[in-house]
């Protein structure tokens, strides 16, 4: 392999950089698209599950533990697996950064869309799916992870800047979408196995604590990717 190619297809945007505002709304028509017609919300869910799980693996992993695994199931829900000490700063940590996860990612790709740096967010997304690729634990998750790889390959390495700006705007609009819709549904149950749950029982904070750091995460991510689509307008 050319590590020249490669390299070239990594750095940032040189020069400028700001996308127009016909291919930010052509982004956001996209994103409503998606959100907004239920077969396809159905199906491009399972984006905002694996960012969720993988949200639990990456912190999971910088704190000290061992991500064994994860899977995503049909009825769009998912579990990851951090191996580590059963109480403690990682534990919560790990456990608390699911749902925050698809907003905050999803608000690094529209900034890093806006700023040129959208090649080497899209190597970083490589870099990470492919080492999940190895704690696939269903077929479903395989087929996912597998989509997901080829159409961020074929994004990354046929390097289109424009185009590559549009998908992650668009991405990360429907991320941040579902991590609200996500955080909707969380929010009213009373499973002892949810995140909120989770963290209550293992800090004695009430879980209403923890959905509102949920909702203050969001929300910044929400600013901040708003601030960014607005100024193609300006």
């Amino acid at each position: 392999m050319d590590w020249e190619q490669v390299w070239a297809r990594v750095v940032p945007v040189v020069g400028n950089v700001a996308m127009s505002a016909p291919a930010v709304t052509v982004a956001l028509t996209g994103a409503v698209l998606v959100v907004a017609l239920p077969p396809v919300w159905q199906v491009l869910r399972l984006a905002v599950t694996l960012v969720h799980e993988l949200g639990h693996a990456v912190v999971g992993v910088a704190v000290g533990r061992r991500f064994t695994g994860f899977v995503l199931r049909g009825d769009m829900s998912g579990h990851a697996v951090t191996v580590g000490p059963s109480r403690g700063a990682g534990r919560i940590a790990s456990t608390w950064a699911g749902y925050p996860a698809p907003a905050v990612v999803g608000a690094v790709l529209v900034w890093a869309a806006g700023r040129g740096w959208a090649a080497p967010v899209l190597a970083a997304t490589l870099v990470v799916l492919l080492a999940a690729l190895f704690r696939v634990r269903s077929l479903l998750t395989a087929l996912v992870m597998l989509v997901a790889l080829g159409a961020t390959g074929g994004l990354w390495w046929w390097r289109d800047d424009p185009l590559q700006a549009q998908v992650l705007v668009g991405s990360g609009i429907v991320l941040i979408v579902g991590a609200w819709r996500h955080l909707g549904a969380v929010m009213p149950s009373r499973d002892r196995a949810s995140d909120p749950a989770v963290l209550a029982a293992l800090t004695h904070v009430p879980r209403a604590l923890w959905n509102a750091s949920f909702v203050l995460v969001c929300a910044a991510a929400s600013a901040l990717a708003t601030v960014e689509v607005a100024s193609a307008w300006r």
